[in-house]
């Protein structure tokens, strides 16, 4: 409920060994939800490789999303949604 009434959410990241969620403002773009983890990623941003929680779960692996072509690619004005998963590309 403290979240709702903070318009804040969370979004993931994962990597071979630490998962991690990360809070945002609701309304967010994907460059400024990269911008949370460092300013290089903001600064940066390319792309943004995102799984909806959902879907992780149902496929029970990132491979298995990939698979089943549940994985998305968005871009600067991508609208982070709550449970995302997200692998961030950037270049700085």
């Amino acid at each position: 409920e403290a979240y709702e009434i903070l318009d804040l959410q969370t979004y993931f990241t994962s990597g071979p060994t630490e998962t991690r969620a990360w809070t945002i403002k609701k309304g967010w773009k994907a460059p400024q939800a990269a911008g949370v983890i460092h300013g290089d990623f903001e600064r940066g941003f390319i792309k943004a490789e995102t799984i909806s929680y959902e879907d992780l779960v149902a496929c029970g692996s990132e491979a298995e999303c990939k698979k089943q072509g549940k994985l998305r690619l968005e871009g600067k004005d991508y609208v982070v949604a709550e449970g995302d998963c997200i692998l961030f590309r950037f270049n700085v």
